[in-house]
């Protein structure tokens, strides 16, 4: 695999290509999931090595993956916080999470009334945002989606775009994954094009078609930039 990519503060780059194009492999790498055998990660001006989920962690990288890693039977408060449980005194301090749980929510207006229901009776749009506001506990700089829209309906795709949109205005880089052009026409302002492993275009997404974006995926257009020597992620 061989990949460029740069994602900066306050913008959402789109990482599409067909089956094989090395997608998910990209997202192991930066989340630490996969780490690379080489090349180089650039964060924030230096270089940096991300071999375990934990070392993105602390750089400020969350992911939300396709399978969303929620506990059905949880409720939303459990859910968010969970492995990352608030105690006081030796107890569970249920208040202080439900508090931040609602403040959370609201940040990025998304209604759930009751905070106290297995997360297994919500919609799929809720829990996907639930599993994107449990990314923001740690106070992340880059957020990674996978197929955030995966499997949902037009009005639940819609809720979880609103929120993709938000993630930007609080000056947050999301990385996202996708397979649905309408949805990176519709959120994102750069989109990679990943084929066989390599890069195979860079496109502005308000100012380029769908059909230049699919050329490219299908490699009607080949070798629409210039490979590097070495693969770098700068993030």
């Amino acid at each position: 695999m061989d990949v460029g990519l740069e994602i900066h503060a306050g913008e959402v780059v789109a990482v599409v290509g067909g089956n094989g194009a090395g997608k998910s492999t990209l997202l192991k790498v930066i989340s630490g999931a996969g780490p690379a055998d080489e090349g180089v990660i650039e964060w924030q001006g230096r270089t940096v090595r991300i071999s375990r989920p934990r070392d993105a962690r602390e750089l400020g990288i969350a992911a939300a993956y396709q399978d969303l890693a929620l506990g059905e039977n949880i409720d939303v408060i459990g859910n968010l916080f969970l492995g990352r449980e608030i105690s006081r005194l030796g107890f569970l301090d249920e208040v202080e999470m439900e508090q931040q749980a609602r403040e959370l929510l609201s940040t990025l207006s998304l209604r759930i009334p009751d905070l106290r229901v297995p997360v297994a009776s919500l919609s799929a749009g809720q829990r996907r945002g639930i599993a994107i506001c449990r990314c923001l506990l740690g106070d992340p700089r880059l957020i990674l989606l996978d197929e955030p829209t995966a499997a949902m309906s037009v009005q639940q795709s819609v809720q979880v775009l609103d929120l993709i949109e938000r993630l930007r205005e609080r000056g947050l880089g999301v990385l996202l994954i996708s397979h649905n052009l309408g949805d990176v026409k519709a959120v994102a302002d750069r989109a990679a094009v990943l084929r066989l492993g390599h890069n195979n275009g860079f496109f502005d997404v308000p100012t380029t078609s769908q059909e230049q974006i699919v050329s490219s995926i299908t490699g009607a257009t080949d070798n629409a930039v210039v490979q590097r020597a070495t693969p770098e992620w700068q993030l």
